[in-house]
């Protein structure tokens, strides 16, 4: 994703259009192209003067918890289930395990 994006804005500096941009991709990435719907987009991103090929931050509603709160009941105990862990954090077991997920922590003989 970062690796096309730097792409995108390389053929943008090159003043390619959007269209002549993705046609470019699709034959060099095949399926794994990026859509001209999207290169559309970045290309308008680049056009308005943001150069930043990183995602930009969300609204969205606030965490129920922070990671640091897992991650010390974790150092307390690594042998808690996600069901206990949900019911110390007072959220649902999916998001403790979401949480888990994108904090790359896996499961390893019942541990954390």
């Amino acid at each position: 994703k970062q690796h096309l994006r730097e792409v995108l804005l390389h053929y943008y500096l090159l003043k390619k259009c959007a269209g002549e941009t993705c046609r470019l991709l699709v034959d060099v990435y095949g399926d794994h192209a990026p859509s001209e719907t999207t290169c559309r987009y970045w290309s308008q991103r680049f056009k308005s003067g943001d150069f930043d090929v990183n995602d930009k931050e969300r609204d969205g509603p606030p965490k129920k918890f922070q990671n640091e709160e897992l991650e010390k009941l974790l150092d307390i105990d690594p042998c808690q289930t996600l069901e206990e862990l949900s019911v110390a954090l007072d959220v649902d077991r999916s998001t403790v395990g979401k949480r888990l997920h994108a904090l790359v922590v896996v499961q390893k003989t019942g541990n954390w």
